[in-house]
Formats: structure tokens, sequence, C-alpha cells
């Protein structure tokens, strides 16, 4: 029957599951709030300043980036098309201005929407970039002003452009830029008039009504998206801090562990020490029974000072699965824990415990698992451990070589008659360790 260990120091229950992490994530701080004076980097590579995030991360971003270009192409092409109906109607000098002006005004829009991904009130990217945002936009607004035909499409690239700046300020000045873009594109028609003479002449249909709709829902898409990616930075940033914490609360108890065993001992040492000093010249033989208790308690701490660092004193084959259901979850990976019984045989015990806790320990470090899986089965041909995880890229194969944890692991194994095996597969990876029936009996 297939068990999972359930909890720490609680029994094994008759069924399997996935624990899904976020549960027991830690809030963390943001990068800045969203009113406060962002900090501009003057770095040339605009994408080498992006945090490292994983893969999850990165495709939340494309999807976002995705749906946001979508977005300015819908409502750019709808431009371009009344534009290109009015040129074809009235082929007018200012009209093929205004059509030009406006496709290069798009092409700059959805260069700009990459620096979106520093999140509502991220800072603006290099200067050039907003100049080069604001003027296209500007030119289509001025040169609408001389063709009285194309006077709503002229004024809304300045709108859209308006927008997807405003995403990048504060939150006060956010709303002045887009108070700024609803006053320009209010004003357009008045200002066509006064220059042209003639009445500001709107295509018909129902298309300038459906553009009218599509531009005040403009900013709440940019918004309402960014939103959405900066909740995703946030739980990846608090993934990795459940996970850091994780590792923190292990150094912890091992720096107290060690500090029982030196100090306790230290102590009693040293105690010992001056009293055969002082019975010197009183009692000889007191004396010398007290060294020899000094010795044999040096002897003492420096066997626990071993046995804790090779496996933190005793090391449970239990509560290491646990451990490592605990850390993985924390890291961010869906972790599954499939046990059988748990052998016997106390080096076994001891050397699956040690495995457990590598293999773990090499997925943190190696990979960006968003699953894991662990699985124990005790047969009577033997003792069988499997650890496996996604997320390893080419450069995350865990170290082989003399020295290192899972070579210190094969040998310890081997001991035992059993063999360990590492492989990679395409962006997966799996450790498995097989005893022989002879010392893999159950308990």
């Amino acid at each position: 029957m297939s068990l999972l260990y359930a909890g720490r120091h609680a029994a094994f229950r008759p069924h399997s599951i996935v624990v899904s992490p976020g549960a027991s994530l830690m809030p963390a701080a943001r990068r800045a709030p969203h009113g406060a004076e962002p900090v501009r980097p003057e770095i040339e590579n605009e994408i080498a300043e992006q945090p490292d995030h994983g893969r999850g991360v990165h495709a939340t971003w494309t999807y976002t980036l995705g749906s946001i270009v979508f977005v300015v192409l819908a409502l750019a092409s709808v431009l371009v098309l009344m534009a290109v109906s009015e040129f074809n109607e009235s082929p007018t000098l200012a009209a093929g201005a205004v059509l030009v002006a406006l496709l290069a005004s798009t092409a700059v829009q959805l260069r700009y929407c990459w620096f979106l991904r520093r999140g509502r009130g991220g800072g603006l990217p290099r200067t050039a970039w907003t100049v080069a945002l604001l003027a296209s936009a500007s030119a289509v607004w001025v040169l609408g002003l001389f063709a009285p035909g194309l006077g709503l499409v002229s004024a809304f690239p300045l709108w859209m452009a308006l927008c997807l700046m405003a995403c990048l300020l504060p939150k006060r000045q956010r709303r002045l830029v887009l108070a700024a873009g609803l006053a320009a594109v209010a004003v357009h028609p008045a200002l066509t008039v006064a220059l042209g003479g003639a009445p500001a002449v709107f295509p018909g249909g129902d298309g300038p009504w459906l553009l009218i709709c599509y531009g005040v829902l403009f900013p709440v898409m940019l918004l309402s998206g960014l939103w959405w990616w900066e909740i995703v930075v946030e739980l990846d940033h608090n993934r990795r801090a459940a996970a850091e914490l994780a590792v923190a609360r292990e150094r912890l108890r091992f720096a107290s562990d060690l500090h029982d065993i030196q100090g306790h001992h230290l102590q009693v040492i040293a105690l010992k020490s001056e009293l055969a000093e002082r019975l010197l010249d009183i009692d000889v033989d007191a004396a010398r029974a007290n060294i020899h208790e000094t010795r044999l308690i040096a002897k003492q701490a420096l066997e626990e000072t071993r046995l804790l660092v090779a496996g933190y004193r005793e090391v449970a084959l239990d509560e290491e699965l646990e451990n490592a259901r605990e850390v993985l979850a924390a890291a961010g990976a869906d972790c599954e824990l499939d046990v059988d019984v748990l052998p016997a045989n106390a080096e076994l015990h001891r050397a699956l415990a040690l495995t457990v806790r590598e293999a773990t320990t090499n997925i943190l470090r190696h990979s960006t698992a968003t699953r894991a899986a662990i699985r124990l089965r005790v047969t009577p041909g033997g003792c069988s451990l499997s650890i496996s995880n996604n997320g390893v890229s080419d450069a995350g194969a865990a170290d082989d070589s003399p020295g290192s944890g899972l070579a210190g692991l094969r040998e310890r194994v081997a001991v035992l008659d059993g063999q360990l095996d590492a492989a990679a597969s395409g962006d997966s990876f799996e450790l498995r360790v097989d005893v022989p029936a002879r010392v893999g009996a159950t308990a």
C-alpha cells in the first residue's frame, strides 16, 4: 500500500497527495510604494536591470506584454484604417502626413510597452524613449489640426502615449498626466475649427463611438494588467524569501546543536581541569582521575561534533522526508511525497535520510523546480528511493565530482551493496538509490 507522511512527527496515512506551495509564504515588502518617487537607474541596457525571476514569472510577463501589445495594435489599427479611408476620400497633404505620423507613433508605442515591465510607478525609461513617444504622438495631434476629417483620429495617439507614460509615474503624477491627456483630446476639435475655419468633421457610423469606448478602457486595461503583473512578481519574491527563511532556520538549528555540544562539554572540561590543577598538590590520585575524566569528556565532545557535522546528530528518515516537503513547498514546488513503510536497517535508514537531504539541497541550488516527487518503495527484492524534479537547466546539473555531496552518498550507498544513479533528461532530473533485499528489510 502506498502511504504518505502527512506531517511532522505524524503517522503515515493511506493515501498520496500533492502539497501545493503558497499557504505558508510570508509577506514581503514591495519594491516601493506606488505613491513614492521612483528611482531611475541610468544604465545603457534596459533589459539588464530586470531582476532574475523564475520561468513562471517570465511566462506571466510574456502573456502580460502580449495582451498590452494586442490592445495597442487593435486600437492603432482602427485609427490607421480610419485615416486611410479619409485619405482615399480626400487625398490631401495633411491627411497623408497624419497617416505617416500615425504609423511612426504606433511603432514607438509598441516599443515603449516593454518598459511597463517596471510596474506601476516603476519610473520612466531613458529620456530619449519618452521624448520619442511624446514627440511622435504630438506630431499626429498637431498635423490633425489641418485635416478636419481626421479630428478624432489624430487626437487619440497622444492620449495613448500619455496613458503608457502615466503607468510608470507615481500615483499623483499619473493623475495629472491622464487629466492632461483628456484635455488634449477634448480641446482638439475646437482648435481644428479655429485654425481651419470649418467645423471638425468626424467619420460617420459606429466607428467613432467604439473608438471612444476603447480609448476610455485603454488606461483601465493597462493599469489592471500591470497590477496583475505586480502580484505575480510579489509572489515570486515571497517564494524566494520563504526558501531563504527555510535555509536560515536550518542554519540556526545547526548552530544551536553545535552550541549545545561545545558549550556544555567545554564548560565541564574547564571546571575539571581547574579542579585537577588545584588537587595536584593535595591529592594526586584525585587530580589524575579528574584529568582522565577531562580526556573522556573531550573525546565525547569530539565524537558528538563529528556526528553533528556528518549528519546533524541522529538523522531520521521520516523527519528528513517532512523537512524536504516543507522546504520544497516553501521554494514554490508542488511536492508529491509517496512513501511505503520505512526500512528497518539503521545504516540504510541513515543513508536514505542523507540522500533526501542532499537531493533537496541540489533542487534548491541547481534548479527552478515547480514540481518534485519523492517516492520510497520497499519490496521483497530490495529498497528503492527516487527523487525527481523539473526546472533543471543545462548548467544546473548537480555536482558529482569527488568530494561533492553526491559522490559521498554514492560511497555510503556502495557500502550497503547499493547503487546511486543521477540522470538529467531535458529539464528534468532524477536521483535514484537501489539497495538489495538483504539490507532493505522493512520494520
